[in-house]
């Protein structure tokens, strides 16, 4: 599998790259925390890290850690345009409940 972008989140992030020259993808994974244990991190990547597997999808890699890899993997990234504003919401096949607020969610326990 892999992670994706629709094409409206590969253009966003596509513009994010053209304003950060030093960045050369998209980093993608998750972190421990919330209500229901794992919350999905984006940021712009500055470096391959060890282990990172890259996805390269709608012309932006996507650089994603070992630990976070079974978690994410088969996610795909979209951007949503609500009212004035703007948000990437994460499509995660994992993902079997989430939190109230919609900030973490839960994975069947042998994701983890």
């Amino acid at each position: 599998m892999a992670v994706t972008l629709t094409p409206a989140a590969a253009e966003r992030v596509q513009r994010y790259l053209t304003e950060a020259p030093d960045a050369i993808g998209l980093r993608f994974g998750v972190t421990k925390t919330g209500c229901s244990g794992w919350q999905h991190i984006a940021d712009l990547a500055r470096d391959q890290r060890d282990g990172d597997h890259v996805f390269e999808h709608e012309g932006v890699r996507i650089y994603v850690d070992p630990q976070s890899l079974p978690v994410v993997d088969g996610t795909q990234i979209d951007l949503v345009r609500q009212r004035l504003g703007e948000q990437f919401v994460f499509r995660n096949p994992n993902a079997s409940a989430e939190c109230g607020c919609g900030e973490s969610f839960t994975t069947d326990p042998d994701r983890a």
